[in-house]
C-alpha cells in the first residue's frame, strides 16, 4: 500500500510504502480487551479497616431472653456490630485484597495493537470517532516536523496538513463534569483529538494543544491508538516512526 509523505508547507515530499502492519484486520473485540487490561493497571487498590464496625463489647444474650440472637453491648441492649446494627460493619465492604489487574494473552495484546495501528488509516473509523480532516490517510510528515521546537510552527504544519480544526473542536469541547470528581482534581473533560507519533523524541511542541497527544513509537500503546476502547484515532506519522514501527 503506497501512501504520500507530505513536507512543512503541505505539499508532497515522496510516496514510501506502508509497513505491512497497516493490512491487519479489525478486531475492536481484542482492542477492548487490550485497553481495559491496560487501564487496569493503573486502578489502586482500596478498602476498609478489617475491624471498623466489630470494635465492641457487644456480646449475644443466648436463648430465654425472649429477643434475637445480636450481639448487644454489655450494660446496654443496643445491638452492634452485625450489618443491620447502627453503627455495626458494613455487609460487604471493598477489600484491598482483591484482584483488579485484568489479564490478557500476549498475542492477544500484539494482535490488538496491530489492528489499532490498522484502525487508524481507516477514514471511516476515524470519522466515526467523530474526528475531522480534510485529505486522504494516513498522515505522513517529513522527518523535518520533529525538529520543530516552537507550538506556532506545529499549528502552521497542521494547518497545511488540514487537519488543525480537529484540535479546535477538542478545545471547544471541554466542559466542567458533573458530580464529586470536580474536586478531586479531575475537574474538566475533554475530547481527544490527534496523536502525534514521531521516531526519537516526543514532539514537545505540540503537548499544549487541546487533546493532542504526542509519543515516539516506543511509547506507543494500544489505548493511545484506542482511547475509550474505539480505534480510529486521527494519527500524524513521520517518516522514520513508520520505519520503526516497522520492525516493533
Amino acid at each position: 500500500m503506497k501512501a504520500q509523505v507530505k513536507s512543512l508547507d503541505g505539499g508532497v515530499a515522496k510516496s514510501i510504502d506502508l509497513p505491512e502492519i497497516f493490512s491487519e484486520e479489525y478486531r475492536p473485540d481484542l482492542i477492548k480487551k487490550a485497553v481495559m487490561a491496560l487501564q487496569s493497571t493503573r486502578r489502586q487498590p482500596h478498602g476498609t479497616d478489617p475491624f471498623a464496625g466489630i470494635r465492641s463489647s457487644a456480646v449475644g444474650w443466648g436463648s430465654g431472653r425472649g429477643s434475637s440472637h445480636v450481639p448487644r453491648i454489655k450494660n446496654g441492649s443496643r445491638a452492634a456490630k452485625v450489618p443491620q446494627a447502627k453503627g455495626g460493619r458494613e455487609a460487604h465492604p471493598p477489600k484491598v485484597e482483591k484482584i483488579l489487574i485484568k489479564e490478557i494473552n500476549q498475542k492477544e495484546k500484539q494482535k490488538a495493537f496491530r489492528s489499532a495501528v490498522a484502525a487508524s488509516i481507516s477514514a471511516e473509523l476515524i470519522r466515526a470517532r467523530g474526528h475531522t480532516f480534510d485529505g486522504a490517510v494516513p498522515l505522513i510528515f517529513e522527518d523535518k516536523f520533529e525538529t520543530l521546537a516552537r507550538t506556532q510552527d506545529v499549528i502552521s504544519a497542521l494547518t497545511t496538513l488540514g487537519i488543525y480544526h480537529d484540535i479546535e473542536r477538542a478545545k471547544e469541547s471541554r466542559k466542567v463534569k458533573a458530580g464529586r470528581g470536580k474536586m478531586r482534581g479531575r475537574r474538566f473533560k475533554q475530547r481527544k483529538s490527534l496523536l502525534i507519533v514521531t521516531a526519537e523524541k516526543p514532539l514537545v511542541a505540540a503537548r499544549n494543544l487541546s487533546g493532542v497527544d504526542a509519543v515516539t513509537v516506543d511509547q506507543l500503546n494500544v489505548e493511545h491508538l484506542a482511547p475509550g476502547m474505539l480505534a480510529g484515532r486521527l494519527t500524524v506519522w513521520t517518516e522514520s516512526a513508520l520505519v520503526r514501527l516497522e520492525g516493533k
